[in-house]
C-alpha cells in the first residue's frame, strides 16, 4: 500500500474509532432511536439526489438498510444509552465477524477454514470474560443488545454478499434514506413524540455537532475513503486495518472519556482482536476476486 494511501486507511480508522466516544456525546442530550435517525437522515440528504441510484437490486438496500441501518444501530444506540461505555462497545461490537462468518456458513454455503473456527473460538472465549467479569459494571441486559446489533450486522454483511455493490459510498447512501423512516417510527412509539420534540427544541451546539460527525465523519468520509482504498487494493489488504477500530475506540473512551480497562477485560480485549485477525487475515486472493462490498460492511461502525 502506496504511504499515502496507508495514511488514508489510519485516517478512517481513527475516525471509526473515534465513533463510539461521539455517539456517547449525541446520547447525552437525544434519544437513541431519534440519534440513529437523524444521524442517517444528514447522511442520505442530499447526497441521494448527488450520487443517484445505488446501482443494486432495490431488495439489497431495503434489507441492509433494516438489518444494518435500524436493528444493528438502533439497538447499539440504546445499549449505549442504556450503559455500555464507548470503548467496550466498540469492542463487543466486534462480535458481528463470528456471525458473519456463521451465516455465510449457514447461508452462502461457504467453507470455513480452520483459522476461521479458531478464531471464532477464541473471540467467544473473549466475549464470555466480559459477561462473566464479576467487576463489570455495565448491565449485562444492555451488552447482550450490543451482541444482539452484532448478530444484525453479521445478517446485513450476508446481505452485502449477495448484492456486491459496485459502489459502496453510493450504496451506505441509500442505506441511510431507508433507515430515517423506521426508526423515526420506532422512536414516536417508543420514545414518545413529546420527548424527541423536547430533545429538538433543546439541543445543544455538542449534540449538533455529534449528529454532523456520525452523519459525514463516520458515514459519508469513511465510507467514502474506505470504497476508493478498495477500489485500488484487494479486500484482503484493506480489511484487516477494521482489527484496529476496538482499539481506536477503547483508547479514545480512556483519553476523552476516563473509561478503565480491567486487567480480565483487556486479556477478553486481546482474544477478542486476536480472533477476528484469525478470521480476516488470510492469503491474498485473486486480484479480480469480488470481496469489496463485504469488506467494507464488516468495518462499519
Amino acid at each position: 500500500m502506496k504511504p499515502r494511501d496507508l495514511l488514508l486507511a489510519l485516517a478512517v480508522v481513527i475516525v471509526w474509532g473515534i465513533n463510539f466516544v461521539v455517539i456517547e456525546v449525541g446520547l447525552e442530550g437525544v434519544p437513541p432511536l431519534l440519534l440513529s435517525a437523524l444521524r442517517f437522515f444528514l447522511a442520505a440528504v442530499p447526497a441521494i439526489f448527488l450520487l443517484g441510484k445505488p446501482r443494486v437490486p432495490w431488495r439489497y438496500v431495503i434489507g441492509v438498510g433494516l438489518a444494518l441501518g435500524v436493528a444493528k444501530f438502533g439497538l447499539l444506540f440504546i445499549a449505549m444509552d442504556h450503559g455500555v461505555p464507548a470503548g467496550l462497545a466498540s469492542l463487543v461490537l466486534q462480535s458481528q465477524v463470528i456471525f458473519t462468518v456463521l451465516f455465510a456458513i449457514a447461508v452462502l454455503r461457504e467453507r470455513p477454514r480452520p483459522a476461521q473456527l479458531t478464531g471464532i473460538v477464541i473471540a467467544c472465549v473473549g466475549l464470555a470474560l466480559i459477561i462473566l467479569e464479576g467487576e463489570l459494571a455495565t448491565p449485562v441486559g444492555a451488552l447482550l443488545l450490543v451482541i444482539a446489533a452484532a448478530v444484525f450486522w453479521g445478517i446485513s454483511n450476508t446481505i452485502t454478499r449477495y448484492a456486491k455493490p459496485p459502489d459502496t459510498l453510493r450504496f451506505m447512501v441509500w442505506v441511510s434514506a431507508v433507515a430515517v423512516v423506521p426508526l423515526l417510527v420506532l422512536s414516536a412509539l417508543t420514545e414518545g413524540v413529546s420527548a424527541d420534540l423536547e430533545a429538538l427544541h433543546q439541543v445543544s451546539f455538542s449534540e449538533i455537532g455529534a449528529i454532523a460527525y456520525l452523519a459525514y465523519a463516520a458515514t459519508l468520509f469513511g465510507f467514502g475513503l474506505w470504497g476508493y482504498l478498495l477500489r485500488q487494493y484487494d479486500a484482503s489488504t484493506v480489511a484487516p486495518f477494521s482489527l484496529l477500530v476496538p482499539v481506536v475506540g477503547m483508547a479514545a473512551a480512556w483519553v476523552l472519556r476516563g473509561e478503565r480497562v480491567g486487567l480480565q477485560q483487556g486479556i477478553a480485549a486481546v482474544l477478542i482482536i486476536g480472533g477476528m485477525a484469525c478470521t480476516v487475515v488470510r492469503r491474498r486472493p485473486p486480484r479480480n476476486e469480488v470481496a469489496h462490498g463485504v469488506a467494507a460492511e464488516e468495518a462499519v461502525v
